[in-house]
């Protein structure tokens, strides 16, 4: 009885080990999907705070068209390039177009706020971060072609290509303007 005793405790304890070693859920194999999940987490907080950066400028960009104050333009247009310089490397999560149309609502309102250069600048960036892209703008009319003449980056226009130009009729008719203005 007593060797009984002795030898049901023997294989309890060996019963009891194999349990807890089979229930051990603590094994690190592969520790990568641990800081993809931190990348994905990491890339989600910034495209929601590019949500809540994206609302406030485009704000302080209707408070700028009901006030008709240019500084507001230029705050809006600075907040904007700060909304998209804050995701980094999480860009990618954020929709293209709508970081195309951030982007070049930054250059209308820089350009709106009277900072040329800056809106220059922004637009350069835009060239470069978006090659082959443009938006159109009420009526049809090319962001792109618009920002070409008004910062004179097109070659010296004639009257016929400022008609064959996808840029509003106001924007045709400053144009216009200055080019007769510069040639007198």
């Amino acid at each position: 009885m007593e060797k009984l005793k002795k030898h049901s405790k023997i294989v309890a304890a060996i019963m009891a080990s194999l349990i807890i070693t089979g229930c051990n859920m603590n094994t690190v194999s592969n520790p990568l999907p641990y800081e993809r999940n931190i990348a994905d987490v990491e890339d989600l907080l910034k495209k929601k705070a590019f949500g809540k950066c994206r609302d406030e400028a485009l704000q302080l960009d209707g408070n700028a068209r009901s006030r008709g104050v240019a500084g507001g333009f230029v705050t809006s247009a600075r907040v904007m390039d700060g909304c998209l310089n804050d995701l980094g490397r999480s860009a990618h999560k954020v929709d293209a177009e709508e970081r195309i149309r951030l982007m070049a609502l930054s250059v209308v309102n820089y350009l709106k706020g009277g900072e040329v250069e800056l809106a220059r600048q922004q637009y350069e960036n835009f060239i470069k971060s978006w090659p082959g892209h443009d938006l159109y703008l009420g009526g049809g009319v090319s962001f792109v072609e618009t920002a070409e003449a008004l910062f004179g980056r097109a070659e010296d226009q004639t009257f016929g290509q400022f008609t064959a130009m996808n840029i509003s009729d106001e924007a045709r008719s400053e144009m216009r303007r200055l080019n007769y203005w510069k040639n007198k």
